[in-house]
């Protein structure tokens, strides 16, 4: 067990390989993580973020992994004086396993073969992202987290938490998120894989030499863009305006503002992300169920021990407050300690991204509280290991 490393980017090299829980197993295992804060000398204020699905480990501004200054992909939140106050706590970030990041993906040289794994590279689920940042912690020698957080695809891997590490977890944010796809979200996951799939340049998985199938994973990203946005954001910010131009052109070509910026979120993206990377990312979402195995998932959750915050937005019909509401149902079933708020915002699944002061209101007293507990626990003497209070 090593001790935590200084702020900043670093890679773990996993020793002992990692079992999926698709049957398969990665012998070597790189995570690329990052950390913020200091850790207190009760051990009691570290909080594990995790990332959405074209995120990285990068969650607040500082350097890079490449050496870069440059802000975090949830900076209004998570920082000095911000809701995660990384003067007051230590912030855990690593990039996803299967992800393109630094940490092992398809994009990885395969060990066997010293080629990119491409297809070859297992199917990965949320609870093995969520093994993989177990493994990262285990590492820094940290037993217990006072919360773990994330929004969207974060946010699984913080009810994920809660659920497969039950002992480890004093608490949760749970941000923009749900507990299984619904059929809708489904669908445009696999519209974008097609478009990935059917891209001529896409060459099995086998592109990297090449380039990557830059056509269909714009495509992809456009798609996936429409969904988190809301009809409300998308008719304030674009309207029908017409692109420097003044009258319809009567061609094929980009003339309306939304078809524009649609285009360059598809570029822009291009140029950071692997195309099969976005595969496995959505289908890990998509086999995320945290009532697997169980007949309801209030049943699944039994025995959480993990206090919840749980936020959802207004209008975000990706992940629609309904399916929140089902969460906090099945949590408040499980006798479980549960706070949720729906907040009122007009941009839709990114709202989690763009409404930083709607959530501080929330996320700032609950971590206070927690953490605080969590420092008055540390110090009983009677409080030598022990689970996570109810």
């Amino acid at each position: 067990m090593s001790e935590v490393t200084a702020s900043g980017p670093h890679v773990l090299e996993l020793a002992g390989g990692l079992d999926l829980a698709s049957g398969r197993r990665l012998e070597h295992v790189q995570i690329a993580y990052e950390t913020f804060g200091e850790l207190d000398a009760e051990r009691a204020n570290a909080i594990l973020v995790c990332h959405a699905l074209s995120g990285d480990a990068h969650v607040a501004a500082g350097p890079d992994r490449f050496g870069e200054e440059r802000p975090g992909w949830w900076d209004p939140v998570v920082g000095p004086g911000k809701a995660i106050d990384t003067e007051k706590y230590f912030v855990i970030c690593s990039n996803v396993l299967g992800g393109c990041s630094g940490t092992t993906g398809p994009g990885s040289a395969d060990p066997g073969t010293n080629a990119p794994y491409g297809l070859r590279f297992p199917l990965v689920t949320i609870e093995d992202m969520v093994d993989a940042q177990a493994a990262l912690l285990d590492h820094l020698g940290i037993g217990r987290l006072a919360c773990v957080a994330g929004g969207s695809m974060g946010g699984m891997q913080a009810v994920a938490w809660a659920r497969r590490y039950p002992e480890r977890v004093v608490s949760v944010a749970a941000i923009a998120t749900t507990w299984r796809l619904a059929a809708q979200s489904i669908a445009f996951n696999e519209v974008g894989r097609t478009a990935i799939l059917g891209d001529s340049a896409f060459m099995e998985g086998d592109y990297y030499e090449q380039g990557q199938p830059r056509h269909g994973l714009a495509v992809a990203r456009m798609i996936g863009h429409i969904t988190y946005l809301s009809d409300d954001s998308m008719r304030h910010k674009f309207g029908r305006r017409l692109r420097e131009r003044a009258e319809h052109a009567f061609e094929f070509v980009t003339e309306f503002e939304v078809e524009s910026y649609l285009a360059y979120q598809g570029r822009k993206f291009v140029e950071r992300f692997d195309a099969n990377t976005y595969l496995y990312m959505t289908k890990a979402m998509d086999y995320f169920d945290l009532s697997s195995g169980h007949a309801t998932l209030a049943e699944a959750l039994a025995g959480i021990r993990s206090r919840f915050l749980v936020l959802s937005f207004s209008s975000d019909w990706l992940f629609p407050t309904y399916q929140a509401r089902e969460l906090v149902d099945a949590l408040k079933a499980a006798d479980a300690e549960v706070s949720f708020a729906e907040v009122p915002s007009p941009y839709g699944h990114d709202a989690f991204l763009l409404e930083p002061e709607q959530q501080r209101q929330y996320l700032e007293p609950f971590l206070a509280r927690i953490v605080s507990e969590e420092r008055e626990r540390a110090r009983q003497p009677a409080a030598v290991g022990g689970g996570v209070p109810s």
